[in-house]
């Protein structure tokens, strides 16, 4: 058995009827570690912060349902497809993502699983149409999230933010040059994950998954792992200081890189996630030598080349298909369909005649396939000239 969150505490920290409380506790008491995904290659224990997600979604949706919903939810047996079905349109008037709704509905499966009822949960799809909704999950990177997409001066903004806090700056640091998450970068332990010329991350990694992320740039990489161990945390070898817990941490480094416009809304427009995207999109150029797709897909590697730097790039990233790199990278179809909806007829006919003609040559300077530009020249021909 793994280490447990303190699942009673929290629990009646909501305040629950006696019964339904009594009853959650026994449930998450014989079933709060086990393992529900089906995907997960990791057959450890969940982590400590898993289950606390699990266990927060769960209470959280139930006392949805008997506050905002009214519904009067005595027992988690009770909980039926007509609770579920309300708390979707709940969550989704709200303006909650897709991906937020899906792990809401993946903790109360796992819930439902544990109470002999593999049914009453459905996928997202079952409940709401997607497109309608507003609520079309991309698998493929359809912008790039990265900093230097932005314009930003990485080592600028870093820098400021170092003057203030420097482990906060170390561990942004250590997601730019080593694409860590968030926890990962927290966790990362500089004096033992370090071996064979690589990093092995564990520690915080989704699933629990170990992955090895290679030094490709010894100089910069190995000075920054040099100064990662000088703050090292004296009882878990991490990067969290010694007096936080990794709550506190974790509240104070977004309080702080929120302060610095470190957000999706703030100064910057990118939140500390986009500096993985960062590291996934320059291992690429070190494999492949050029550009990923979402940075210039219109020059085209090789494809045994490009196939090697997806999977590089999965590797480093942790997923085990080679086509999750797609989500940093993007591909050469989905950024010239992009290209071809900004491109007007006129404009294609334009490049034909700068080309003398040449109609390949037309297209590569587009960006575009030739049967993209034969359909926007069919249109231009039919007097669509916009």
């Amino acid at each position: 058995m793994g280490i447990r969150i303190d699942y009673r505490g929290k629990i009646r920290s909501y305040g629950f009827p006696k019964r339904l409380e009594s009853e959650l506790i026994a449930l998450f008491e014989d079933n709060v570690d086990r393992i529900h995904s089906q995907t997960r290659r990791s057959r450890n224990a969940l982590s400590v912060k898993t289950q606390e997600y699990r266990l927060v979604g769960v209470c959280a949706a139930i006392r949805e349902l008997r506050g905002e919903g009214g519904y009067a939810i005595e027992s988690p047996w009770s909980i039926r497809h007509k609770h579920v079905t309300w708390l979707v349109t709940y969550w989704v008037k709200k303006g909650q993502t897709g991906g937020t709704i899906e792990n809401k509905l993946t903790y109360l499966r796992a819930t439902a699983h544990w109470m002999g009822k593999p049914n009453l949960v459905l996928t997202l799809e079952r409940y709401v149409d997607r497109k309608a909704a507003g609520l079309k999950r991309h698998y493929t990177a359809q912008e790039d999230l990265s900093w230097s997409g932005k314009g930003i001066d990485i080592d600028v903004e870093i820098r400021r933010i170092e003057a203030e806090d420097a482990i906060a700056g170390l561990q942004l640091r250590l997601m730019w040059k080593f694409g860590l998450r968030v926890e990962e970068a927290f966790k990362f332990r500089p004096t033992q994950d370090l071996r064979d010329g690589a990093i092995f991350v564990s520690e915080g990694s989704k699933g629990g998954r170990s992955r090895p992320v290679p030094i490709t740039r010894p100089k910069e990489q190995y000075d920054l792992l040099v100064a990662a161990a000088g703050f090292k945390n004296s009882r878990t070898g991490s990067t969290i200081p010694d007096a936080h817990s990794y709550d506190s941490w974790s509240n104070h480094f977004y309080e702080l890189v929120a302060k610095h416009g470190v957000t999706k809304e703030g100064r910057l427009g990118r939140t500390p996630h986009g500096l993985r995207h960062e590291y996934m999109q320059g291992l690429y150029t070190d494999v492949t030598g050029e550009l990923a797709p979402i940075k210039d897909g219109s020059r085209r590697v090789d494809r045994e080349v490009h196939r090697e730097g997806q999977r590089r790039v999965a590797e480093a990233a942790g997923h085990s298909r080679v086509s999750k790199a797609n989500a940093y990278l993007s591909t050469y179809a989905t950024q010239e369909v992009k290209r071809r909806l900004v491109i007007s007829p006129t404009q294609a006919a334009q490049a034909v005649t700068e080309h003398g003609g040449n109609k390949s040559k037309a297209a590569i300077a587009l960006g575009i396939s030739r049967r993209a530009l034969y359909r926007l020249l069919e249109r231009y021909e039919s007097g669509d000239q916009s």
